[in-house]
């Protein structure tokens, strides 16, 4: 039975692994943190794998683990590692015809998203991910109505930062 257990935990993570790397470069600010978070993250889902029942879909759970890892271990550190700050860091394209606004856009955008407290992040994560409302609702445990309430007072507060 355990290794029935664990081969249907491998084969879900596999096919899912990208929520994870997608969570770790929320909360993370460097390779070494990334995979110290994703390996933590993949211990919690592994200890609470036995207990996941199928009400919901595994990557919703997936979801709901993960965010709640990364938060926990985020407050209880408290401190951030010191990074270098991703606008130090040049890209050089050869290609003349290449536009950079969006790249220019994407990273305001993640400017201002680091700026969010660690609910607020996971609220645009999950947005961004193209939850609907009740999906996000599920994953972080609160109403679809408190899920839009919340997300519409986080897009303010990035039109906020984003336009002062």
């Amino acid at each position: 039975m355990h290794k029935e257990l664990e081969h249907s935990f491998v084969e879900l993570l596999e096919k899912h692994q990208n929520i994870i790397h997608k969570v770790c470069r929320l909360y993370t600010y460097d390779y070494d943190a990334h995979n110290d978070l994703f390996q933590e993250i993949t211990i919690q889902l592994w200890k609470a794998y036995p207990k996941f029942r199928g009400d919901s879909k595994f990557s919703t759970w997936m979801y709901r683990v993960g965010l709640n890892t990364a938060i926990t271990l985020y407050r209880k550190s408290k401190r951030r590692i010191s990074t270098q700050d991703f606008n130090d860091v040049q890209f050089k394209i050869s290609a003349e015809e290449y536009d950079d606004t969006e790249e220019q856009q994407l990273k305001l955008l993640y400017n201002a998203v680091k700026q969010l407290n660690d609910i607020e992040k996971a609220l645009v994560f999950l947005y961004l991910e193209d939850k609907n409302y009740k999906e996000i609702s599920e994953t972080m445990g609160i109403s679809e109505v408190n899920a839009r309430v919340k997300m519409n007072r986080v897009k303010n507060k990035l039109r906020t930062i984003l336009n002062p």
